[in-house]
């Protein structure tokens, strides 16, 4: 690429595994063909990660703002002065205070249009609350920063993209929590994310259903009839392809995702649980619906491997060049649309 994009990557939990899958993804030169990394963190804390790893001839080039990037290094901000306690696979208070400060910065970056994407390495939703940090996980973050009313949790592969409609909230409040509008604005959303990120022309979208069964015709909870299907056939009213709603169990054990471009889940686990089943380590967490691309690796801080060198870094590696793709295709949209091709319509007549 003539115009490489600036990928900014926050460091998640110092004492998980961020760095460490970090380090192993920058050591291939290779991603400088496609990238200008910068990651936000601190060199001293970096090198205590890389002595863990097989990582031996790396090192980032240190720079106080991303114009100065060099565009075949692994460049780095120094987000804070001060040494920092690292306690490897233990939750500490330190452990989210600087997650954050990684992530602010990044994301401050990300909004002026300093960097052009970012990638977020995993962080622990509970020692990284404060006061401005009062959210149940990165994405709610990135859309109060981003000043969205709404955004999609969309986690993708090649083989499955899997988008839900409540997140991060209580199994007690999922089904208080879904409406036929709220369902119908995740599908505009995926629907929108399909066809100018993902490129896909007309996307099929399946919806599954709350409860067992789908609710079985109103015999096991009445969601279905009452809101999910109301919802479809509103979505399809309005040009979106959607389906359903599918019996989430028999919808992944026969197969039957892979008739689709896209699936939406009620809730978390009903998404998750299937997509990490089948996508675990090629699988990338995406937030839709914003203005700027956000991913991330499908997985946690992983506590109990930090600092023991047996973290993977192919989810980590698919997020990022996952953000990469992303960011050229919404550039190449916006290129069509500045310049659209004028409408004409054909007439029967001749000259």
């Amino acid at each position: 690429m003539s115009d490489k994009p600036k990928i900014g990557i926050s460091i998640g939990d110092i004492n998980g595994i961020g760095l460490e899958i970090i380090i192993k993804t920058l050591a291939d030169n290779r991603i400088y063909d496609y990238c200008t990394p910068i990651v936000y963190g601190h060199t001293k804390v970096a090198s205590f990660h890389r002595r863990a790893t097989d990582v031996n001839e790396f090192n980032f080039n240190v720079i106080d703002h991303p114009a100065n990037a060099q565009h075949r290094k692994a460049n780095m901000i120094n987000c804070w002065e001060e040494d920092v306690k690292i306690e490897p696979g233990q939750v500490t208070a330190e452990g989210g205070k600087y997650a954050y400060i990684s992530l602010q910065r990044a994301t401050d970056d990300l909004l002026t249009g300093n960097i052009d994407g970012l990638v977020t390495a995993p962080i622990n939703k509970d020692n990284i609350q404060n006061e401005e940090f009062s959210f149940p996980g990165h994405t709610e973050y990135l859309q109060h920063r981003d000043s969205k009313t709404e955004s999609l949790m969309f986690l993708v592969s090649e083989t499955l993209r899997v988008g839900v409609v409540t997140g991060h909230i209580p199994v007690s409040k999922i089904a208080e929590s879904i409406t036929t509008d709220k369902i119908v604005h995740k599908l505009k959303l995926m629907n929108a994310s399909l066809q100018d990120d993902f490129w896909v022309r007309k996307p099929k979208i399946a919806v599954l259903g709350l409860n067992p069964h789908a609710g079985d015709n109103g015999l096991i909870g009445s969601e279905e009839k009452d809101i999910i299907i109301p919802a479809i056939e509103e979505s399809r009213n309005n040009d979106v392809l959607a389906f359903g709603p599918y019996p989430a169990d028999g919808f992944f054990a026969n197969g039957t995702y892979m008739q689709f471009d896209a699936v939406l889940a009620m809730y978390h686990d009903q998404g998750l649980i299937p997509f990490k089943q089948i996508a675990f380590e090629s699988g990338v967490n995406y937030t839709a619906g914003l203005s700027f691309v956000r991913t991330s690796p499908d997985h946690g801080t992983a506590y109990d491997i930090a600092g023991k060198n047996r973290a993977s870094a192919v989810s980590f590696r698919e997020a990022l060049f996952t953000a990469i793709h992303l960011i050229k295709h919404r550039r190449e949209t916006a290129e069509l649309n500045e310049n659209p091709l004028v409408f004409a319509k054909l007439s029967r007549d001749r000259d």
